[in-house]
């Protein structure tokens, strides 16, 4: 029976109490023990059956228990202290102040489909997602600007139970947004505040919802409201569910009606950022409105959104790129060809690599590629791997010249660091330990911390472990109706005294959940150890994609494994995976295991949050780990080598991985002094606080897109903008007669003073006369390139140096020149290059065109 009429029914408080609202939906509490433990000090069995909750708390706590609270003292002076300190965050944000004081007009827009804050926000499925929410959080830290657009999703990301034969099942638990700590966007009459979208013959409308992460508001679309049909109730029902239409469906909401919902909440972004490709759709929106409002060009809207929008690529594959077929996009699509006055193959070539292949199909990383003043990976080597994806769309550039640069990947220091070290580091290093830089001298104080002290913490972190697993596991025996002796063999597991190998992911078979397992019996005889004083557990999880077969069998491989070897008090693997079993194990396990096939795993963070912990990393030299001091750090398996034959490499590495148990990670754990304390391990965790801690964290991470990407793009909003958009058109207009005249430009002969053969440093004298045509010497920069020849006669990691005009000899010809000396011996070559110059351009190589002298 549908109601006749609904109402929002908020929790009742005490007014002594009402303090608790304002700090229940800011998810500064999140990171904040002071509030995290006010909240469990109200009810704790509530709190963790709410999945650290504290709105749905506060909506389902007896009213007998908050009238009690509101008349103890320690209580409210406990609440006060956590007022206190929410309201000075708030108020002291000052990193961005200090960097752009007088900006008062920047807005950074921060889109992705997934955001992972906490785990009772259950929309988000991975790495991808924690990262974003990490994100926020540190841009929150820093003071910046910035407002993120996500969808809010009814079901979110499944939850993960296994059925008696280790297959994992899905569960798609109903968000109820009334009881999370999000709220309605309202009008000032307290109507909903709804954007609409079109699809093919249909609107579709979306309510805003607002998580407040500290100072930054994430934004959410809502579409399940009436008077959507019920398939378009389902855009915002699953993370990654549905088909290819559905998918489709989505990123047009995120995208398109993100720009719309940042404008019905009266929000004028200068920056637009996208995290991964999901949101792209949003460059033809903002084209289309600066059109259709402003009277713009296409050439001349396209410069404004190109200009001002940021790329963020995490996949270093093709195959994990959203594609869609031609027909689909024309037809969902189809209306800004129209408005862009576009034949089809025009309109579809804004996202393909090969603009002549009319059969590809539309790439959404491609789209927001060609439509972005800044392109990063989120590791260095995942910035070469990007490089060799995309060189394509720059084919006439040297390889480390393809303008797609990196900014490695973070994790939010005080989200993910256990409680009792965070006080040990604040005692130590102080409390600005979180966000600061790696040249700091705080970091030279960790070696301060007493051996004693820091090892103790950590094994009471161990142990919080163990009881978890043993709970968790208790609860999912219950669930499916197992036997006493089950119940009562789970309360067993695992040893709070043994060395504890973590690995947590998401299942994807490139990752190789399962390499530990290639040679049973040397990992069964490591595991044993001969006796427990030399023995070794694993703490596993993870989801599979609900598609992803391979992935699924992976779980299934390990638990069959379990079970058929009797290591269930060895090895566990932990159902539902989520950020709070994350926590628990990157402070409570030993060593963090990784052991992707190289070079797919475009960063990780896992890793980086158990090093914050003191954990060592043995892992695979990929994503953020290949820049890591991973000698004095961690473990290195292997030493970054390619395979052809994947069967090889497993076999290699599986190996690998045995060696370094065996004869370096199991001896160092087990060294125990006369204290019994385990000094080798204990100096190697304090390397992995000092040299990992402030490199790999968001507010460096954060800092970096700040000076790199958000405050240029920024300002050149602001340049392209006034006076009715005088410098977008001055530049598109630049831009087009550079397009028509560049090949007609002519290197006509280069002079050098030298013979071939010639000693370090000695001077060369280069002249090079130019027929530039119809440009003029201000449109261009003249470079000589020079670099060592490598065996297939090409300059190898050339550098460039601008050349000096001249002025014009009496053919009307350019004339350049420059003085160059080799400071290296052995075969060196040189080039000539032309590249476009002008004031507002982000970098010459965005109009993508260069002129080599020809050998």
């Amino acid at each position: 029976m549908r109601p006749i009429r609904t109402f929002n029914v908020s929790p009742s408080l005490p007014p002594r109490l009402e303090p608790l609202r304002k700090l229940a939906y800011n998810l500064h509490w999140d990171w904040n023990f002071e509030t995290k433990d006010l909240f469990h000090r109200l009810d704790r069995d509530l709190w963790e059956s709410s999945r650290h909750n504290p709105v749905l708390m506060l909506g389902t706590i007896s009213q007998e228990r908050l009238r009690e609270v509101a008349e103890d003292e320690g209580f409210l002076a406990h609440m006060e202290r956590a007022v206190r300190q929410l309201d000075g965050y708030l108020a002291e944000r000052t990193w961005y102040r200090k960097q752009k004081a007088k900006d008062q007009q920047a807005c950074y827009a921060y889109f992705s489909a997934e955001f992972g804050l906490t785990d009772s926000l259950p929309i988000y499925s991975g790495g991808l997602g924690v990262l974003a929410g990490d994100h926020l959080k540190s841009a929150s830290d820093l003071g910046l600007p910035l407002v993120a657009v996500g969808l809010l999703y009814q079901e979110g990301y499944f939850a993960q139970y296994l059925n008696a034969d280790g297959w994992q099942q899905e569960r798609y638990p109903i968000n109820d947004f009334y009881n999370m700590p999000l709220e309605a966007e309202r009008h000032p009459d307290g109507s909903e505040i709804r954007i609409s979208v079109e699809y093919p013959g249909r609107t579709v409308y979306a309510r805003v919802w607002r998580v407040q992460v500290g100072t930054v508001p994430l934004y959410l679309l809502d579409t399940n409201i009436e008077p959507n049909s019920p398939y378009d109730h389902d855009i915002t029902d699953e993370l990654y569910g549905g088909d290819i239409d559905m998918r489709i469906h989505q990123e047009m909401m995120l995208g398109i009606g993100g720009v719309r919902m940042l404008e019905a909440l009266g929000l004028k972004p200068t920056v637009y950022h996208m995290n991964e490709g999901h949101s792209a759709f949003l460059a033809l929106e903002r084209i289309r409105k600066m059109i259709q409002e402003d009277g713009l060009t296409f050439t001349e809207a396209s410069q404004v959104a190109q200009s001002t929008q940021v790329f963020t690529t995490h996949t270093p594959v093709a195959a994990g790129i959203d594609l869609f077929p031609p027909d689909k996009i024309m037809h969902y699509l189809g209306h800004y060809a129209e408005t862009f006055g576009f034949p089809r193959e025009e309109f579809l070539a804004l996202g393909r690599e090969n603009t002549g292949d009319f059969s590809s199909p539309f790439s959404m990383a491609i789209l927001a590629i060609k439509m972005a003043t800044f392109i990063n990976g989120v590791s260095q080597l995942h910035g070469e791997v990007s490089r060799h994806m995309f060189q394509s769309l720059w084919s006439n550039f040297p390889l480390n010249e393809v303008p797609i640069t990196a900014i490695t990947n973070g994790v939010h220091a005080r989200s993910c660091v256990a409680k009792s070290t965070q006080e040990l580091y604040d005692r130590y290093l102080g409390p600005n330990w979180s966000d600061a830089a790696p040249d700091h001298p705080l970091w030279e104080r960790v070696e301060s911390i007493p051996d004693e002290e820091l090892w103790r913490n950590h094994e009471r972190c161990r142990s919080a472990l163990v009881v978890f697993v043993r709970d968790r596991l208790q609860k999912n025996v219950r669930d499916r109706g197992g036997s006493l002796s089950e119940l009562a063999q789970v309360q067993e597991v695992l040893d709070p005294t043994v060395l504890t190998i973590g690995f947590a992911r998401r299942f994807a078979t490139y990752k190789r959940a399962s390499l530990f397992l290639r040679n049973l019996e040397r990992i069964k005889e490591i595991l044993q150890g001969g006796s427990r004083h030399r023995a070794v557990q694993f703490v596993i999880a993870g989801k599979a994609h609900p598609r992803d077969i391979p992935g699924k069998e992976l779980i299934r491989q390990i638990v069959h494994f379990i079970r058929a070897e009797g290591l269930s008090r060895h090895v566990v693997f932990i159902p539902d995976y989520d950020i709070h079993v994350a926590r628990l194990m990157v402070a409570g396990c030993d060593v963090w295991l990784n052991t992707p096939r190289r070079p797919r795993e475009a960063s990780g963070t896992s890793g980086m949050k158990a090093a914050m912990n003191g954990l060592p990393n043995l892992s695979i030299l990929d994503g953020w780990w290949d820049e890591a001091d991973y000698v004095k750090t961690g473990w290195p398996i292997g030493h970054g080598e390619d395979y052809e034959d994947p069967n090889y490499q497993d076999e290699v590495e599986a190996n690998a991985l045995y060696d370094l148990l065996e004869q370096q990670i199991v001896p160092l754990f087990y060294d125990r002094d006369a204290e019994g304390l385990p000094r080798g391990w204990i100096a190697k965790m304090k390397h992995a606080t000092h040299l990992n801690c402030p490199r790999f964290n968001t507010a460096r991470m954060v800092r970096d897109y700040a000076m790199q990407a958000y405050f240029p793009a920024s300002d050149r909003y602001q340049a392209m903008v006034n006076n009715q958009y005088a410098a977008a058109k001055e530049l598109s207009h630049w831009k087009a007669h550079l397009f028509e005249h560049w090949y007609d430009m002519k290197i006509q002969d280069i002079d050098i003073s030298q013979p071939a053969d010639i000693q370090v440093n000695e001077t060369i004298s280069v002249k090079a006369r130019l027929k530039l045509g119809a440009l003029t010497p201000a449109d261009v920069q003249v470079e000589l390139y020079q670099g060592s020849v490598n065996a297939e006669g090409e300059i190898a990691d050339g550098v460039s140096v601008e050349m000096e005009y001249q002025g014009q000899d009496p053919n009307q010809h350019s004339i350049y020149t420059i003085d160059i000396s080799y400071t290296s011996s052995g075969l060196q070559g040189l080039s000539l290059r032309v590249l476009p110059k002008n004031e507002y351009l982000s970098s010459p190589y965005e109009p993508g065109l260069i002129l080599w002298a020809e050998a």
